[in-house]
């Protein structure tokens, strides 16, 4: 940094596609079995959560992205008691579900104890969440936790890595999961949402679109919405699920009044009129919905850009064998 230097940080967006933003010190670093952790002091979005040198939270929007997956559901439900996220290890989703005072448990499973370790000690802002007695955290695989709970659950959150080739997450994106495993594990009345990846005019239809009509091939009422985040370089999206047939979108008075009453804290994205709003996809996302075809299969899978850890030891092993 000296001289003028500035550090900059690539990150690919697309095959052809990238980005790159200043990095004004490395505060931490850390090595798992499944990923590198980093926390970084950027330029353009303060502190920086990265994994595999990839930004997957920042100081300056994570509030956008954790208020956007949590409370629409969570405000939708009449009364919601049990809450189970899937991933979700930096905190920052059970901070946001302990707002409301009515849950009594909520279960976050993560599967590499070395991130949610790292956030637990290094991002202030989930201090108190990580150490609240209602919060009752796993390492291990989602999926099977869920499926081996003796609990059901009113809302279930997929805070998920994106699915990716290779990695590890793109199964509980499947018509499968969704019919076998989270719809079993909903109380009547449940709902389920999970953040869908980007969602903007020229990416939607990576897997936005196949998430909300697969979805939709499983419960009765499906509400995909999608807002602007800014560190994502990108529209992000979300879908949630109704259990019920009955359960109706809420106006902007009654969420508005429904988080006067149920949260401790006041919200600093999300009101009725932002609801309102970020469910009003655009004209062109909307007709990318209406014709998408495509139903996420453990068979008929789909993937967006990057890669997992199987496939970068496929990669590796390629090299090698051309190497040698």
């Amino acid at each position: 940094m000296d001289g003028g230097k500035r550090l900059w940080l690539e990150e690919s967006i697309q095959e052809d596609l990238k980005w790159m933003y200043t990095v004004d010190n490395i505060l931490h670093k850390e090595k798992s079995k499944f990923q590198d952790v980093e926390l970084i002091e950027s330029g353009p979005f303060g502190k920086v959560l990265l994994l595999d040198g990839k930004l997957q939270s920042a100081e300056a929007d994570e509030f956008v992205y954790h208020e956007s997956l949590v409370h629409p559901a969570l405000l939708h439900h009449p009364n919601p008691k049990k809450v189970f996220i899937m991933g979700g290890g930096e905190g920052s989703t059970a901070r946001e579900v302990l707002l409301h005072k009515s849950v009594e448990k909520v279960v976050m499973v993560d599967i590499d104890e070395v991130v949610v370790q790292f956030c637990k000690k290094h991002l202030d802002a989930n201090h108190e969440a990580f150490e609240d007695p209602r919060l009752k955290i796993m390492i291990s695989d989602a999926r099977k936790e869920l499926i081996e709970s003796v609990e059901d659950f009113d809302v279930i959150i997929g805070d998920l890595a994106d699915p990716v080739y290779g990695g590890p997450c793109y199964q509980l994106y499947t018509q499968e999961f969704y019919e076998t495993v989270v719809k079993k594990k909903l109380n009547p009345g449940g709902i389920f949402v999970t953040q869908s990846g980007p969602g903007g005019v020229l990416s939607h239809t990576e897997v936005f679109t196949s998430i909300n009509r697969t979805l939709a091939t499983v419960f009765p009422t499906v509400i995909g919405y999608a807002t602007h985040l800014p560190s994502f370089a990108d529209t992000w999206s979300w879908n949630m699920a109704f259990m019920s047939p009955e359960q109706k979108f809420l106006g902007a008075d009654e969420m508005d009044a429904r988080i006067s009453v149920r949260l401790s804290k006041e919200l600093g994205f999300l009101d009725g009129a932002t609801m309102q709003s970020i469910a009003s996809l655009n004209k062109h996302v909307r007709r990318g919905i209406e014709k998408e075809e495509h139903i996420y299969t453990l068979e008929n899978p789909k993937f967006i850009h990057g890669q997992g850890l199987q496939q970068e030891k496929f990669l590796e092993e390629q090299r090698n064998s051309i190497q040698g």
